[in-house]
């Protein structure tokens, strides 16, 4: 057994003590030997540890040898096949998937896909198995034989606009590097479906014996969220399914933020500022307010030449200069030394109480302007 004392999925710490061992386990739930091979059989310790800062419960093992596959005995049960017939016509309508290509990631011998491609959709697979492969193919389906293990990996067929992972992922050692790679297979707004055994389910009926080599990790909600959104999917909706014994998270991949509503506004406040700067003598404006946010905009706007000094009432920061620009930083009483024509406020949240100041105690021939959130203001 590999020595592990990190989470595999937030990469933590586990806690020290394990939440249970239990000895002389099956050392895999397909692994059933035959008679003539019950002497070489013999069971495993599995160790189950819980990580300390994401909560998430997980088994130490290394695991099975055949991890990469999907074996699945769903085919033999008329009432799982109708409710994923039922599932499935959901999801296709509900996120209006006809015509469009879905991929379910780890598809064993086809059963699932089978159903899927009832519902007039460009339905895929990738399967690590090269026998349950040709059996899918045999059937008329479009399967690859693949396993992401890795963020770069290029699937075949993509991208595509929906997936499936179902009753895969806890048996993944690596199950970061399946959703990157599932990610970047994906189109800008695809919608999964992804499925794991129930542990909420698991602890609340006290089930011990569902512990078992194959699954090295045992989702509850939280942990099922909080592993998918730190890979990039928002959860849309996450519940329990068949019985309570599932749980199914349905997920949308979350794309990077579009911030050219930054430069258009950036460009706008540039214009206003220039144009009000403009209308006066040179250096003949100041700024009130050394904040983070006024000292980007003087740098952004390149004020440095422009503005005769910033006032600021914080007594650490006069008699210093603005960084980048240089401007100095001086105490309000410089407004009756050395007067200018205009103060543009930036003082944010504090801006409405420094035009009382100024309206009260200096001189009213001070023209004053504020930045607020819209733009400029110009108070007289």
């Amino acid at each position: 057994m590999q020595s592990i004392n990190t989470c595999r999925v937030c990469h933590n710490s586990l806690f020290t003590e394990p939440l249970l061992v239990y000895e002389n386990m099956p050392g895999a739930a397909q692994n059933m030997p035959s008679k003539d091979n019950l002497k070489e059989d013999c069971g495993v310790d599995l160790t189950i540890c819980q990580c300390s800062r994401c909560g998430l419960v997980q088994i130490i093992n290394d695991p099975v040898p055949y991890y990469k596959e999907v074996i699945r005995a769903t085919s033999f049960s008329e009432e799982m096949t109708a409710f994923r017939r039922g599932q499935f016509k959901t999801f296709v309508k509900k996120y209006n998937l006809e015509n469009k290509k879905i991929i379910e990631i780890g598809c064993g011998t086809g059963h699932y896909l089978s159903i899927l491609s009832e519902f007039d959709v460009d339905a895929w697979g990738i399967e690590f198995a090269p026998d349950s492969v040709e059996t899918c193919r045999k059937n008329g389906l479009k399967v690859e034989i693949d396993f992401i293990d890795n963020h770069t990996c290029q699937l075949k067929g993509g991208p595509f606009d929906a997936f499936l992972i179902m009753s895969f992922l806890e048996h993944l050692p690596k199950p970061n590097e399946t959703l990157g790679g599932i990610y970047n297979n994906l189109s800008s707004d695809a919608i999964g479906l992804v499925e794991v055994p129930n542990f909420d389910m698991i602890l609340k009926n006290k089930l011990f014996a569902e512990f078992i080599g194959d699954h090295l990790f045992y989702f509850t909600e939280d942990t099922l969220e909080r592993t998918l959104e730190i890979n990039g999917f928002d959860v849309l909706e996450c519940k329990p399914v068949w019985y309570d014994y599932i749980l199914s998270a349905r997920v949308k991949k979350r794309p990077g933020l579009n911030l050219a509503h930054f430069e258009i506004r950036k460009e706008k406040l540039k214009n206003e500022l220039e144009n009000y700067i403009n209308q006066f003598f040179k250096k003949s404006v100041a700024i009130w307010g050394a904040g983070h946010q006024s000292m980007a905009i003087m740098s952004l706007f390149e004020l440095g030449d422009k503005i005769r000094y910033v006032i600021d009432s914080a007594t650490f920061k006069q008699g210093k200069f603005t960084p980048a620009t240089h401007i100095p930083i001086v105490a309000p009483d410089i407004l009756n030394e050395d007067p200018v024509d205009t103060i543009i406020v930036m003082a944010a949240s504090y801006s409405d109480e420094v035009v009382k100041i100024l309206q009260k105690n200096y001189s009213k021939k001070i023209n004053i302007a504020v930045l607020r959130d819209f733009g400029l203001e110009e108070i007289n």
